[in-house]
């Protein structure tokens, strides 16, 4: 039998879309709501998630009533002053009711459908499980114990931004995932977000397409 082939237990498992950034490198856009190929991005980080957890959460600190219709749930930062995706996976773990958190970044249309099965599988015994992609690991993309809350509360008031950093106090496995770096990509910039949409276009991968 395939490692991946068990669902994990969906009552378990909460979503949370990090889409609580100030776009800077993009022009101060909303991120999550830049249209990749005809839709936002934030649709196309949620199709690995829907169907596939409790409930969807976004963390979001703009147009909260635009990004309703892909979420159960619209969480913002607990502390204002955009601070970071610490601040956002802290908040989504506080709003949180199941036992583990999937996290990811709105700005990666392409990542992998079946995330949340190889995480699962992959963490063994670990607090949390990142992607790592054969190069570099992926820390936004990660399934964590939501009992580490009040751990992650207390760094982030005694001044801790770092995520890897904060992982680094906790028992944490890298999962590898062979499809590369590009399944990963963030979409910092227009011209990155040009260069993906292109190459999706010309038939490189096709990217899902989910409604909310």
């Amino acid at each position: 039998m395939d490692k991946f082939s068990q669902v994990p237990p969906r009552h378990q498992i909460t979503g949370l879309i990090l889409a609580g950034g100030q776009g800077r490198r993009m022009g101060g856009l909303d991120k999550g709501l830049v249209e990749f190929a005809g839709r936002p991005l934030v649709a196309h980080a949620r199709a690995p998630l829907a169907g596939r957890v409790a409930e969807l959460l976004i963390n979001a600190n703009r147009h909260p009533a635009a990004y309703a219709a892909w979420a159960d749930r619209v969480v913002a930062d607990r502390e204002s002053g955009y601070q970071g995706p610490l601040m956002g996976i802290w908040s989504g773990l506080c709003a949180a009711t199941t036992p583990w958190v999937l996290v990811v970044p709105c700005d990666s249309p392409r990542l992998p459908m079946d995330l949340l099965e190889r995480l699962w599988a992959g963490r063994g015994e670990a607090a949390i499980a990142t992607a790592f992609d054969g190069q570099r690991d992926h820390p936004v993309v990660a399934l964590i114990r939501r009992d580490l809350a009040d751990d992650l509360g207390r760094a982030l008031a005694a001044g801790e931004r770092k995520i890897d950093r904060w992982y680094a106090c906790h028992s944490w496995a890298r999962v590898p995932f062979d499809e590369g770096p590009e399944a990963f990509a963030n979409l910092n910039t227009e011209e990155e977000r040009r260069c993906l949409e292109a190459r999706r276009a010309a038939g490189d991968r096709e990217v899902p397409h989910e409604s909310p």
